[in-house]
C-alpha cells in the first residue's frame, strides 16, 4: 500500500501524455455508462486522447498536472485555464480524473488544490468546473466548497447530457483555508 506521502503532484510533461491518455478513456468508460452513448465510449481512442493530450502539456507548460506514485506511475490528472465560456470566472478547470482504484484517498482533492493554485499563480482567483449533472462524482465539488452556480445542455454523439457548473469565487482565500487546515498539496 502506497502512503499519501509518496504520491507527488508535478507538472505533466510530453512524455506522461500516453499515460494521461489511458488513464483518461479508462475513466470515461467506467464513469460514463448510462450518461453517455455507450458507442460513444467504445469508441474513444487512446492515441487521439494521447497525441491531443501531448499538445495541451506543450501549449500550456504547468497547466497540466499529474499524480504520480514513487515510481512514476500516473494515478490522476487534471487541466486548467482560462475560463472558456462563463465571464463571471477567470478560470476553469478542464478536467480532473483519478484512477477507480484511488479514488476517495485525497489525490482529487490534492489534485484541485494544485490547480487552483496554478490558476491563482496566473492571475486566476476564481475558477469553475463543469461536471455531467447525472455523475455522482459532482458532489465532490460541493463538499470541496463549490457552489453550484450554473447548468447547460449539450450534445455529445447525438445524445443531450446536462452540466452542472460549480464555482469558486475567492480561490486564494479557499487555498489559505486549506493551508491553515493542513490540507495544502505538497509544493
Amino acid at each position: 500500500m502506497i502512503a499519501m506521502d509518496e504520491i507527488t503532484i508535478r507538472a505533466a510533461k510530453p512524455s506522461d501524455a500516453r499515460g494521461i491518455a489511458l488513464l483518461d478513456v479508462e475513466t470515461w468508460r467506467e464513469t460514463y455508462p448510462g450518461m453517455l452513448p455507450a458507442g460513444f465510449l467504445v469508441g474513444l481512442s487512446r492515441r487521439r486522447r494521447e497525441i491531443a493530450w501531448r499538445e495541451a502539456i506543450l501549449i500550456e507548460p504547468g497547466d497540466v498536472l499529474v499524480a504520480v506514485d514513487g515510481a512514476g506511475a500516473i494515478l490522476g490528472f487534471g487541466s486548467c485555464g482560462s475560463n472558456r465560456s462563463d465571464r463571471g470566472y477567470a478560470g476553469e478547470v478542464f478536467t480532473l480524473y483519478v484512477a477507480p482504484d484511488w479514488q476517495n484517498r485525497g489525490i482529487g482533492r490534492r489534485l484541485l488544490c494544485a490547480l487552483f493554485a496554478r490558476l491563482v499563480a496566473r492571475g486566476r482567483n476564481s475558477a469553475i468546473v463543469w461536471v455531467l449533472a447525472a455523475n455522482p462524482s459532482r458532489f465532490f465539488y460541493s463538499r470541496l466548497g463549490g457552489r453550484e452556480v450554473s447548468r447547460k445542455r449539450f450534445s455529445v454523439a447525438g445524445a443531450f447530457v446536462e452540466a452542472a457548473g460549480y464555482g469558486w469565487r475567492n480561490l486564494p482565500g479557499y487555498l489559505a483555508a486549506a493551508a491553515n487546515q493542513g490540507r495544502e498539496p505538497p509544493a
